[in-house]
């Protein structure tokens, strides 16, 4: 087999034994990635990451992928070609976003007695539309409605679901680059509460030391009434 490491370099041709080897030599698994080409190639990996990530691709393939709609244009015998060119020229619009198209030709009275001109103007709508369309259902007539489905080509899908993809990326990349909202401006009110308050602290403070520096109290006043105190003991005794 062709064998690839873990950092994605060819190692060459190797029997599988070997192969195995240096797999649980170094902790990755052996794992076949090309299984029909001659000599089959294998790749050292960690399984479990990679499918997690492979799963990961998926789900974002998934979400970015463009769910088509049904879109519905009514018409009737008696539209003239200027109307019916602006109800191709939306169903133009429909088709290169992806979704589908019905055309629903509705005949009253008298018209059902000439279905043909239905089924000319929807051929020729059919017609307008063949370089971005197919025809996924022909005219086919439900009681008094002909109907015909068009469905946008495999290349217009392909490039409505890459449209999509793009536009969600620079959208996301717009909001990654949003600058943090900025931290709240004090207003000037609250400045002057602060510093009345420090004020108020700094009157405090000086209340207390001068409190304390008015206090009539010295060590001799301590030493006159430890004297008092022992000459009390010595006339008890």
């Amino acid at each position: 087999m062709r064998l690839i490491d873990e950092n994605g370099t060819q190692v060459g041709i190797v029997p599988l034994r070997e192969a195995l080897a240096m797999a649980e030599e170094r902790g990755y698994d052996l794992v076949e990635v090309a299984p029909n080409a001659v000599p089959p190639v294998c790749r050292l990996l960690d399984y479990g990451k990679f499918r997690y990530e492979q799963s990961k691709k998926e789900r974002e393939a998934r979400r970015n992928q463009k769910q088509s709609e049904l879109k519905q244009i009514r018409l009737m015998p008696k539209t003239d070609d200027h109307d019916v060119a602006v109800k191709a020229n939306q169903a133009r619009r429909f088709l290169l976003s992806g979704d589908k198209v019905k055309f629903n030709l509705r005949f009253r009275g008298r018209e059902m007695a000439h279905p043909e001109i239905g089924r000319k103007m929807l051929d020729e709508i059919a017609e307008q539309l063949s370089d971005i369309a197919v025809i996924e259902q022909k005219p086919l007539m439900e009681g008094r409605v002909l109907s015909m489905l068009l469905a946008p080509t495999a290349k217009v899908l392909k490039a409505a679901q890459q449209a999509q993809k793009a536009a969600a990326q620079r959208q996301s990349a717009a909001s990654a680059a949003q600058p943090p909202a900025a931290a709240p401006v004090p207003s000037a009110s609250a400045e002057v509460e602060e510093d009345e308050e420090e004020e108020v602290l700094a009157e405090d403070i000086d209340l207390d030391e001068e409190d304390y520096d008015d206090e009539d109290y010295d060590d001799e006043d301590d030493d006159e009434f430890d004297d008092d105190d022992e000459r009390e003991r010595r006339r008890r005794r």
